[in-house]
Parts: structure tokens; sequence; C-alpha cells
């Protein structure tokens, strides 16, 4: 009798949480990055959020950018927040893959601490330089070594630029000076400026800037030419395959966020990601649409973190904090 009244009694219990997320969104929905305006993965959001409102009639997607503490402040403040789908984190490799490799006291677990809801897409890096620097990879290789000295930015301590900078840095064994920027936009006019020799950027930071000039490509992680940049070299020709590291962008809730939820958003990002006229803006963007369901990116993310972890032990970065 009592196991019959606890079974008639469950759905009267779930009803609650069931009927808000039915609700859900009945107020602004935040993104969360951890980083400051400008970059990649602030355009990815922007570009996404808007869609998400289109698809979800009444609804309200805000971005807010919350740099800080190489990209540790923003993913925190959602790993803290109500599991209520209103909060949201839009992060990527360094996010929710490397910083747990190379931060000893993160304050939080990329994977118990979250909830996957999508992998959205994944850019090319290419290894760019000021339009009066060097002109191939080996000549800038070469300014750096018999007493010479480099200088190079990256989009943060412990980004997957500064990774991929430094693996390049060791295998030519060079004299180089790591300059982190708190973002890709700073450094990437640093570059333009001649104030430093180098940058490892995602290429949707700097397409437009190698489309027009401002900016020499000297090579990217493709895996064959790109259409909009025919002159540039794959780092397969450049014969560095080791430096073709994509980076990779995804969307999180908070732990115990409802399934409904999750499902919902999921669902929604799939389809936009699946349309022709999205992909193609995302590509003239930089982007590869990559799209990702919530269980497989939740395994994807887990083999992340023992690639990261591998890449970190290479190339011996470690952060404080």
């Amino acid at each position: 009798m009592i196991q019959r009244r606890a079974l008639l009694a469950a759905p009267l219990l779930a009803m609650p949480a069931v009927a808000r997320a039915q609700a859900w969104p009945s107020r602004p929905v935040r993104i969360v990055l951890a980083y400051p305006p400008g970059g990649s993965t602030d355009v990815l959001a922007r570009t996404l959020a808007a869609a998400l409102q289109e698809a979800m009639p009444g609804s309200a997607f805000v971005v807010d950018n919350r740099p800080g503490g190489a990209a540790v402040v923003g993913t925190q403040a959602v790993a803290q927040a109500a599991a209520d789908g209103y909060t949201l984190s839009l992060g990527n490799n360094q996010t929710h893959a490397a910083n747990a490799a190379m931060l000893p006291s993160l304050p939080f677990d990329p994977i118990a601490d979250f909830a996957p809801i999508a992998k959205l897409a994944t850019v090319h890096h290419a290894l760019v330089v000021p339009v009066s620097g060097a002109k191939t990879l080996a000549e800038l290789a070469a300014k750096g070594r018999n007493g010479g000295k480099l200088t190079y930015a990256s989009s943060g301590a412990g980004s997957a630029s500064h990774v991929i900078a430094e693996t390049f840095v060791r295998r030519e064994r060079l004299d180089a000076t790591h300059v982190p920027y708190r973002g890709g936009a700073q450094a990437t006019t640093d570059t333009i400026a001649g104030t430093v020799d180098f940058f490892v950027s995602t290429w949707p930071q700097v397409v437009s800037l190698v489309r027009e000039g401002r900016l020499r490509a000297l090579g990217i992680g493709a895996p064959a030419r790109l259409p909009e940049a025919p002159d540039v070299p794959t780092f397969a020709e450049l014969n560095a395959p080791d430096l073709a590291v994509d980076a990779w962008f995804g969307l999180w809730a908070p732990a115990r966020t409802p399934t409904e939820i999750i499902t919902r958003l999921s669902d929604a990002l799939l389809r936009i990601l699946a349309e022709a006229a999205m992909r193609e803006r995302l590509q003239g963007q930089g982007f590869v649409a990559a799209p990702m369901a919530s269980a497989p990116f939740a395994e994807f993310q887990k083999s992340e973190l023992a690639r990261w972890k591998a890449l970190v032990e290479l190339t011996g970065i470690k952060l404080s904090g």
C-alpha cells in the first residue's frame, strides 16, 4: 500500500520541475563567455545567440563577457550558477579541457560541474606575422636562432594559441618570449603593429585581415589550402603537422539543469547548425560547423581532456592559480 502511494505521489512531486522546464525561457538567458568582446568565441556566441532567439519566439539570449584568470572567471561563474537554464557557458577546448591540465587548483570540475548541451563548431589556427615580418615559416624560425630573439603573442596564457606557439618554439629550439593577452583582439592589433613577431590565432580572428593584406599568414592547420586563402600553405605542407591543432567550441549549462531544457537547447542548436545558410555564414567567419548532440559531446569532451593533458605535458606549460 505504501509502495502504491509512493508511485502515485511521484508524478506530483516531479510536476513543479517539469512545469518550470516547460515554461523556460520566461526571462532572458545569459550566455557567459570567459573572453572579452571581439575574439572568435565572442563572434560565434553572438551569431548563435541571435539564431536561438529566432528559433525560440519570445526568447532573449544575451551574451555576457566575463574575461580574466586564464578564462577561469567566466567559466566558474556558470559552474556556480543556479541550474535553471538561465545561465549558460559558451566555452572551448581551453575552458573545458586544457585548463584542467594546466591549473593545479582549478576551482571547478569541467565534467562534474557542467551539463553538456552541444558541440558547435571548430576553427583552424594560423600563424600570422606583421606584413613587414618574415615571409615564410622557415625564415621566422631562422630569426629565433643563433642569437636572434623573437616575441610571440597569444590570446591568453594556457590557450590553444599559447600551446601551439610554444610547440613551434620548442620543436625549432627558438629563443622566444611569450606575451599573453586577454583575448585575441588586442593580440591581433599588436601583431599588425609589429609589437610582436608572430601570433598563432584562430582563423576567424584574422581571416579578413589576411585578405586585406594587413597581416601575413605563414601557415594554417587545415587539412588542405582554403579557398579564401589559396596562397597560405598548410602546416602539413611545411612539415609541421604537430602545429595543426583545431580549437572547438561548445555550450554547457550548470550541472543538474533539467534534462528537458538541455534537450530543447541541443535540438534547437542542431537544427540551426544544419541550415545551409548558417553553415555558409559560419564558413565566411572562419568557422566549420560541427554540431554534436549532448551525449556524444560529453564523450568527446572526456577524450579531449586526455588529449590536452598530453599536449600540456609535451610543452610543459603550467599556470598558477
